[in-house]
C-alpha cells in the first residue's frame, strides 16, 4: 500500500511513539495527583507545552490542549458568542474553511450573530480587500484558515492579521494544515487565536492545540478541575501530549528539508501525469501551497471512481477533506472557486508525507493514469 493522504492524517513518528509509550503503562499516573508518579505527568505536560509554544513562537502559558483541532475552534467560535451575549456580534470567515468553522458559524446564526462568508479568487486565495471591505462597527472576529486542507492554498494571513491588529479586532487562523510543515509565528502572524491538530504533523490523533495571547479571556469549555489552566477540566490525555510536543518539535527542525523533498515529489507526480493525460488540471494556487499537497480534476472523470480503482490498486488518495469524504457532494472549497459541480466531483488529493518516497511519487503517477484510461474506456 502506499499512503499519500497525510493532509487526512499522519503515521506518528518513531520518537512521538517511543515517548508517548511509558505514559500509557510505567508512567500512567493522573497530572494531578500530588505524588511523584503524577508529578511525572504533569512535568511532561508542561515540556510539551514548551515544546509546542516555541514550534509557534509563543509564551507556553498561551498554549491549551484540546481533543482536536474542530475541538479549539468550536471553543473560540462559542466564546466569541458567549463573551458578546446581547450585543450585535458580527463576524467575518470564508467560504473555503473547514467543517468545523463553518458549522459553527451556521449554528451562531441561529443565535441572531451576523456572519459574512468572503470570496475566494480562482485560486482559493482570499483577497485583503474583501476582509477590508467586510468589516463592520460590530466586527467582534474574523477567522481565515492559514492553508486550506483541500487544495494546499496560503493565505495571506500576516497581511490580514496586521489590518486587524492596526483596527483592535481580533483573529484566528485555524493552522491545522498548516502548524509543523511550513513556518508558523504567531506575532509574525499577528493573530490572536490558532489551532492546530496532533495527528497532521506525526503526532496521535486526539491531541489538539489551542494557542491564546494572553490578555484575552474566553469562557471555560469545560467545567471541573483546575487542568489546562481551569479553562478545560477532565484528566490530560498525557500520552497524546508527549507525543505532539516532540512531534512538533521533530517537524520543525527537518521543515525545510522535508518542504523540498514534498515539493519534489509533488512535482514528480504531477509532471508523469500531464505528459500521458495533457489535459488534467491543478485546483488551487501553484505557490504559496503547502508543500505536499496537490489535488487535480480530470475531464469527463469522477473523483470518486478514480480513488475506488487506485484503492483496488493499493494507492491512498482523496477526493476532499476526510470529514466530507463518503458523501456524494462537489467539495465547498472547489464551487467557491468557481469550478462547475461536475469539475468539482472529478477531484482527487495527494498529500505525501515525511514517509513518502520519490519511487512512490513516479508509481503513483502511472497508476493514475492506467486508472483514468481504464475508467475512460468503460464509458
Amino acid at each position: 500500500m502506499i499512503y499519500a493522504d497525510n493532509a487526512a492524517t499522519t503515521k506518528i513518528s518513531d520518537v512521538a511513539f517511543e515517548k508517548m509509550l511509558p505514559f500509557l503503562r510505567e508512567q500512567y499516573g493522573n497530572a494531578s495527583s500530588q505524588y511523584s508518579l503524577g508529578a511525572k505527568a504533569k512535568r511532561a505536560i508542561e515540556q510539551a507545552r514548551k515544546q509546542v509554544a516555541a514550534a509557534i513562537g509563543a509564551p507556553s502559558s498561551d498554549i491549551t490542549f484540546t481533543s482536536s483541532g474542530s475541538e479549539a475552534n468550536s471553543w473560540l467560535l462559542r466564546s466569541i458568542a458567549d463573551n458578546y451575549r446581547g450585543k450585535s456580534i458580527h463576524i467575518i470567515t470564508s467560504a473555503i474553511e473547514h467543517h468545523s468553522v463553518l458549522n459553527a458559524c451556521r449554528a451562531l446564526e441561529l443565535l441572531d450573530v451576523e456572519v459574512t462568508y468572503l470570496p475566494v479568487d480562482s485560486n482559493g486565495r482570499v483577497s485583503i480587500e474583501y476582509v477590508k471591505s467586510a468589516v463592520k462597527p460590530n466586527t467582534k472576529l474574523v477567522t481565515i484558515m492559514l492553508a486550506n486542507n483541500e487544495i494546499g492554498t496560503i493565505q495571506p494571513i500576516a497581511e490580514i492579521g496586521h489590518y486587524l491588529h492596526d483596527k483592535g479586532i481580533l483573529f484566528h487562523t485555524d493552522a491545522v494544515q498548516a502548524v509543523g510543515h511550513i513556518p508558523v509565528d504567531v506575532n509574525e502572524l499577528h493573530v490572536d487565536f490558532l489551532s492546530a491538530s496532533a495527528h497532521k504533523f506525526n503526532g496521535a490523533k486526539g491531541t489538539g492545540i489551542f494557542y491564546k495571547r494572553s490578555g484575552i479571556d474566553l469562557p471555560n469549555l469545560i467545567f471541573g478541575g483546575e487542568q489546562e489552566h481551569g479553562s478545560r477540566a477532565g484528566t490530560e490525555n498525557v500520552a497524546g501530549i508527549v507525543a505532539a510536543g516532540y512531534a512538533i518539535e521533530e517537524s520543525v527542525k527537518d521543515m525545510r528539508e522535508t518542504a523540498e523533498r514534498l515539493r519534489a515529489m509533488v512535482q514528480t507526480t504531477v509532471v508523469g501525469i500531464l505528459e500521458r493525460i495533457p489535459d488534467v488540471w491543478i485546483n488551487g494556487n501553484v505557490e504559496p501551497r503547502l508543500p505536499g499537497t496537490v489535488n487535480l480534476g480530470f475531464n469527463s472523470v469522477s473523483g470518486e471512481s478514480l480513488m475506488s480503482v487506485l484503492d483496488l490498486k493499493g494507492v491512498c488518495v482523496s477526493t476532499s477533506s476526510a470529514c466530507k469524504s463518503g458523501e456524494d457532494e462537489p467539495s465547498h472549497v472547489l464551487l467557491a472557486m468557481g469550478l462547475s459541480e461536475e469539475q468539482a466531483k472529478s477531484a482527487i488529493r495527494i498529500s505525501y508525507g515525511k514517509d513518502n518516497t520519490f519511487e512512490e511519487a513516479e508509481h503513483i503517477a502511472l497508476v493514475i493514469c492506467d486508472a483514468y484510461n481504464k475508467i475512460r474506456s468503460a464509458i
